[in-house]
């Protein structure tokens, strides 16, 4: 199991009804099926993903998030859920829009690219990083739009966006006292509870 998805799951209420955008093979949204009793929908665009959530038992479509959410009415689910998607949208910030116009709530995590060792991967070696966590090359990589926290957050800021709760982790998954002072630096990955 992912480490954000422990956090995800304190943030969801029991019997919430649940919008996974970019559910990848399912994973989250069946442990969340069996821990909390969601009333669960899944989106995903890669097949094999899409054949792993049906395979599992899970309600999905099969749909491109840069398409809109226009299917779906205002405030229909109580919580929109993405995880490792928003970087790799066209338009990552009318998704982010979108998923808070049909949730009353939203969680967001993504790659933190201003982490410390993709500083200095790019500083030493002047090429984008390849590693455990990110194991892309710059060409073949799903990511297209690199943000870091800082980014995020000035765009919620921009967008009128509420910062309900926030985790950031290390590359370990650990949630240690450097993470929390400078998260920009040291924290690999971010968890965002978003509200309107």
């Amino acid at each position: 199991m992912r480490v954000e998805f422990d956090v995800i799951k304190q943030w969801i209420q029991p019997k919430s009804r649940v919008l996974d955008c970019g559910c990848g093979d399912g994973t989250l949204l069946l442990e969340l099926k069996n821990s909390k009793a969601v009333d669960g929908l899944g989106i995903e665009i890669d097949h094999d993903n899409f054949n792993a959530c049906i395979r599992k038992g899970l309600s999905v479509i099969d749909q491109n998030l840069d398409s809109g959410l226009s299917n779906f009415a205002d405030n229909s689910f109580d919580m929109v859920v993405m995880t490792l998607t928003l970087q790799a949208v066209r338009h990552p910030d009318k998704v982010l829009e979108e998923t808070l116009r049909v949730g009353k709530q939203s969680i967001v995590a993504f790659p933190n690219f201003a982490h410390w060792s993709c500083r200095l991967h790019l500083s030493s070696k002047g090429r984008m990083p390849v590693s455990k966590f990110m194991p892309y090359t710059w060409y073949n990589t799903p990511n297209i739009h690199f943000c870091t926290i800082k980014d995020f957050e000035a765009l919620c800021h921009e967008r009128g966006i509420k910062i309900v709760n926030k985790e950031v982790t290390s590359q370990d998954g650990r949630f240690s006292s450097l993470v929390k002072i400078w998260p920009n630096l040291f924290g690999s990955m971010a968890i965002y509870h978003l509200s309107n």
